[in-house]
């Protein structure tokens, strides 16, 4: 058997699969983020490590009789997040996290020092990454600056509680901006730049090596066996397609977690930078992806349930009762909740409801969140268009996987077939059990198929027609937002 820990933002998963691909059993805990100050959100590592023994506690009482099975470990886990270690293996500060903006001047700082940047990392310097971190953590905290022996992505962290070894994937390493993304290795002027060198880096390896074995002491507390391995495993996104089986070169899928995200296979690097479109390695060997990312997606749906007193079941089920002239007249909601990524690489954008009237009630305020996320999605596909990338059907994973009302509106909105697959909710713990599976000899073509079609979504041509009309409006109200904040 194969488990495989997904840290997420607001939750760590964790799944088991056997040798035939089954899902066996799941379990999760939450996770909180601290927002101390305006765009900053940090979490503490060593909770990210409780809560992991709490994740494999619950899950090892659901297979009492099997759990020794249990032959190797992949990760996943939410990709860029920073975490600082010294000399004796001491955490530093708070991990900053991806969806963290603090440092805008920073990515000024290092596109002007490090020129070769967006050709070399393949993307824009952009808050969200690890590299604008240590520079904010350089200008703003020089002390734990110079304290800061080993920089470690978010899922590395736990590998190393796990095994002692600092390990990083391409997949997650390409998302710090010190990557040569073409050659998979670390680039010595992109380190340079943030003032660090290779001995602050982890060793790289593929998503489907074995990076690791577990250490005895961990091994003898969660009741493992002391000889099971631990695969490099892979950023978040990129082990949710080897979930999915999105593998080859046309493969494509939209996760609705936290973020939102627009992923495309391919098998050379392509990056295009200008479009604020993400180009980074895949969990496996020669492959690469591009993609597209809002930063706010199924957690404008949270935070408007949170806001309205109401629960996502209830509110679903409140908004599939408009009829389709409600929802032309519904107001429009830009998704920019914690600024914006793609197209716009605008940490400043700031969400809105626009055009309320006294007939605007919960179901259409909740339907136009449900709508601008499915346009934030309409974004990222154009310029993943004008790059090169057309797409001939999408999967959608992700907790907004579970919503048929969700896909069908994205379906129309991207004019683009949608389909959901049986377990796609559980992202990137999926794949990170595939890659562990993987790293253990597993046939590479028994365990990347692609899961069974769930179910298939079409564009509608009266919903589309309508809904291109208010994505022209949604458009136009962002580029309002930019003209004011100027003035």
């Amino acid at each position: 058997m194969y488990l495989g820990l997904d840290l997420g933002t607001s939750e760590i998963k964790a799944v088991v699969i056997d040798s035939e691909g089954k899902w066996l059993a799941s379990a999760g805990e939450p996770l909180e983020v601290s927002r101390q100050q305006p765009q900053w959100a940090e979490q503490n590592p060593d909770d990210w490590w409780q809560t992991t023994h709490r994740v494999i506690a619950r899950l090892r009482q659901k297979l009492p009789q099997q759990w020794r099975e249990i032959r190797a470990i992949g990760l996943s886990g939410q990709m860029h997040g920073a975490v600082l270690l010294s000399r004796e293996g001491r955490v530093l500060r708070p991990a900053i996290l991806w969806n963290d903006t603090r440092s805008a001047a920073q990515c000024v700082q290092l596109t002007q020092s490090a020129p070769e940047l967006h050709q070399v990392a393949g993307n824009l310097a952009m808050p969200g990454f690890t590299a604008p971190k240590l520079l904010w953590v350089a200008r703003h905290e020089p002390a734990i600056f110079e304290q800061t022996a080993s920089v470690l992505l978010p899922k590395d962290y736990l590998r190393w509680m796990m095994s002692g070894e600092k390990v990083s994937d391409m997949s997650d390493a390409a998302g710090t901006l010190w990557l040569d993304v073409a050659k998979r290795d670390w680039s010595d002027s992109l380190l340079a730049a943030c003032g660090l060198t290779r001995e602050h880096m982890p060793t790289l390896t593929e998503g489907s090596n074995i990076s690791a074995t577990l250490k005895n002491d961990i091994a003898r507390a969660w009741g493992l066996r002391d000889d099971v391995v631990i695969a490099g495993g892979g950023g978040d996104n990129a082990a949710s397609a080897v979930g999915i089986g999105a593998v080859e070169t046309g493969d494509a899928f939209i996760s609705l977690g936290t973020s939102g995200v627009l992923f495309a296979v391919s098998d050379r690097f392509r990056p295009n930078p200008q479009s604020a479109v993400h180009a980074f390695c895949h969990a496996l060997p020669k492959r690469w992806h591009q993609m597209s990312v809002m930063l706010t997606a199924a957690s404008a749906l949270r935070w408007y349930c949170n806001l309205v007193g109401s629960n996502e079941t209830t509110l679903l089920a409140e908004i599939a009762q408009l009829s389709p002239a409600q929802q032309r007249q519904a107001p429009l909601f830009l998704p920019y909740l914690s600024g914006e990524r793609t197209p716009y690489n605008d940490p400043n954008a700031t969400g809105a409801f626009h055009g309320m009237t006294h007939s605007s009630d919960r179901a259409t305020l909740g339907y136009a969140v449900l709508e601008g996320v499915a346009f934030g999605m309409a974004d990222g596909l154009a310029v993943m268009q004008q790059a090169g990338t057309h797409l001939q059907q999408c999967s959608l994973v992700g907790g907004g996987a579970r919503s048929d009302r969700w896909a069908q509106l994205i379906s129309d909105a991207l004019d683009l077939p949608i389909v959901t697959h049986a377990g796609g909710e559980a992202g990137g713990a999926l794949g990170a059990a595939r890659l562990g599976w993987l790293a253990h000899g597993g046939n590479f073509a028994d365990v990347c198929r692609k899961p069974a079609i769930a179910r298939h979504f079409e564009p509608a041509p009266p919903l589309r027609d309508m809904l291109s009309e208010r994505l022209n409006t949604y458009r136009q109200l962002y580029q309002q937002q930019v003209a004011l904040r100027v003035t």
